[in-house]
Formats: structure tokens, C-alpha cells, sequence
């Protein structure tokens, strides 16, 4: 990793833009985020860029709500923005009126399908002078919120996880056995000395905890559990796993899985005393009711029973004593 370079990119007067891949994670918001908010406290002019809007898995992370899907500069054009279906719009004029600007747009026939709140306002024709993206796997991606022709002069750094990445860019972070984006981001910030607050810290810790499946994946690195240490003595914290993902340490007996219970046989198991097993009177006066008590026939004929089958012997019913003899046939 080229860190003193990115050191002296990090540390110019310069404006800067973060973009996250169309196909984001939570692994690769939260480390933009982090990122975000690692820069803005050093007082640079930076802004975090998706062409995707906000997803409800990452609506926790700090910083989400200033994601825009463009870039917006201080400088350049100002474009208003508004839909446009078919031919309703007639014509577009403007009128000065007490130093105000009033765009006016007419419909061709009926009324507009759009409102006040459909109006974008933006500026355009400006490129940010160094562009961070996250998750990016090819420079096209780009073309969403940038002329690609127009980034010639623009420093690009490249952070991602290994995987099909073009590595385009003037510093490309891949990292080759890196399990998250978020915890080479934590490790930029560990190494450069940035600000790791709580906030920082806790969208990194969401990120690496959301990529390596609560640490359960067999390719979580060993920096991810390097820099989940130190998140975590810069206030971050982990949730309690999920019951269900949790290991079972009681032992569950049969019957609680519907399961009867085995009939007791002499001598075997752990010895009871008479009064825990004593059994209530009403009990064995239900257990000995004639609905309780299953009637076999008397008498079968050797007809009826089934072919192969022959009729049981007459102690079939008996209680069996083993005798103790050695000859077992």
C-alpha cells in the first residue's frame, strides 16, 4: 500500500468525492461512510456519491443521509432539473422580477405531470479533484456521475476487496486476503493517524461484522479481527448473536421433541425414591377406565391372519422372566 502517497493526496486543499459501487454492501457503505467522516473532521470539502438509493440494511449507519446521486460543487453550472414525458411541455421562458430568476414552464395542452417537489437543483461542469471509490469494479461505473474524459486530471483511488476489479486508478487498495473493504479502510485511518471516533468506528464494525457473517465465515482475515479490537476500544460495539446462531451447550432430552418417553426397565438408570414416583389415585383411576384400556379380540381365526403369519403362541401375552440360562437361542 503506497501510504505516504496517500498521505500527501489525503492531506491537500482539495475536493473530494467518494463513490460507492451501484451493487453496494453494507461492507462497502459503511467504510465510505467511515471514510466520509474521517475527512469532513479534518475540514475537507468532500461529498459521498451512489446512483443507488439508500437501502433499508444500511438506513443505521451514521452519515447516511448525505449520500446524494451526483456530485455537487461549489462552482460551475447550476442545473434545474425537472421530468419530462412526451410533448407536454409547450414552452420555457424566464422573467426578472424583484431580482429573482423565474423559470417558467408551460404544458403544451394539459397539466404538467410533475411538482415543485420533482425540481432538481444541482451544479454540473465541475469534477471533484480527487475521486475515492468504494466497491467500483470498473472506471465505466463512473460514467453515471462523471465524464469519464473529464477525470483525466483527477487523482482516483481504488479501494476494494480482491475479486474481478479492473484495478484502475492512481493508487489501487485491493487487498489479496482482505474478508471487507471496511476493515482496510480501518486500517488506512489506524495508519495514518486519522480521527477514529465512535461513529467511525461503529459504521466500520457494521461493515466487517455484515462481510464476514458475524466472524462465522472461514475467510475472515486475521486484520479483520486486528481492527475489530481496535474499534472496539474506540467505541464501537457488537449485538448479541441471534438465539438461533447461538451453539446449544443444554442437553435436550427426546420429549422435547415429541418423542415418549422410554418404559422403565429394573435395574438400569439412576435409583428413585419410592415417593417421587408415587402415582395420584385419580390418575390410575383414569389410566385403569374402560376407555383407556385397548380390547384385543379373543379369538382369531388362523384364516384370517395374514399369509406368512402365523397365530401367536398362547404366552405371547405374558410377562417373559429371563432365567439365567447361557443358551440363548
Amino acid at each position: 500500500m503506497e501510504l505516504q502517497r496517500l498521505r500527501e493526496i489525503f492531506d491537500t486543499k482539495a475536493s473530494f468525492a467518494i463513490v460507492v459501487g451501484s451493487g453496494y454492501s453494507l461492507d462497502e457503505m459503511g467504510g465510505a461512510l467511515a471514510l466520509y467522516l474521517a475527512l469532513s473532521s479534518l475540514g475537507k470539502d468532500v461529498s459521498v456519491i451512489s446512483s443507488r438509493e439508500p437501502l433499508v440494511e444500511v438506513s443505521n449507519l451514521v452519515g447516511i443521509d448525505k449520500v446524494k446521486p451526483y456530485f455537487e460543487s461549489k462552482s460551475g453550472d447550476l442545473v434545474v432539473s425537472f421530468p419530462y414525458q412526451g410533448d407536454e411541455i409547450g414552452k420555457v421562458s424566464y422573467t426578472l422580477e424583484s431580482g429573482l430568476l423565474n423559470i417558467i414552464v408551460k404544458p403544451k395542452e394539459n397539466s404538467l405531470s410533475f411538482g415543485e417537489k420533482d425540481v432538481l437543483f444541482r451544479r454540473s461542469g465541475e469534477v471533484p479533484q480527487v475521486l475515492i471509490a468504494v466497491g467500483v469494479k470498473r472506471l465505466s461505473e463512473l460514467s453515471a456521475q462523471f465524464s469519464i474524459d473529464r477525470l483525466k486530471d483527477t487523482t482516483i483511488v481504488n479501494i476494494d476487496k480482491f475479486g474481478n476489479n479492473e484495478g484502475f486508478g492512481d493508487i489501487v487498495v485491493i487487498g489479496q486476503t482482505a474478508s471487507s473493504i471496511s476493515e482496510q479502510i480501518a486500517n488506512i485511518l489506524v495508519t495514518l493517524a486519522y480521527p477514529m471516533d465512535p461513529d467511525i468506528s461503529q459504521n466500520l464494525m457494521d461493515g466487517i461484522v455484515s462481510a464476514t457473517a458475524d466472524f462465522q465465515s472461514p475467510q475472515t482475515s486475521s486484520l479483520a479481527f486486528e481492527m475489530t479490537g481496535i474499534l472496539l476500544r474506540n467505541g464501537a460495539f457488537r449485538e448479541s448473536v441471534s438465539p438461533r446462531t447461538q451453539p446449544m451447550t443444554q442437553r435436550v432430552s427426546p420429549q422435547s421433541f415429541g418423542y415418549p418417553s422410554p418404559p422403565a426397565r429394573p435395574g438400569m438408570g439412576r435409583s428413585v425414591s419410592p415417593q417421587a414416583v408415587q402415582t395420584p389415585a385419580s390418575q390410575v383411576a383414569r389410566s385403569s377406565s374402560p376407555q383407556s384400556i385397548r380390547e384385543f379380540p379373543r379369538e382369531q381365526k388362523k384364516d384370517d391372519l395374514p399369509a406368512g403369519r402365523q397365530e401367536a403362541p398362547p404366552d405371547w401375552l405374558s410377562p417373559k422372566i429371563y432365567k439365567g440360562s447361557t443358551n440363548v437361542e
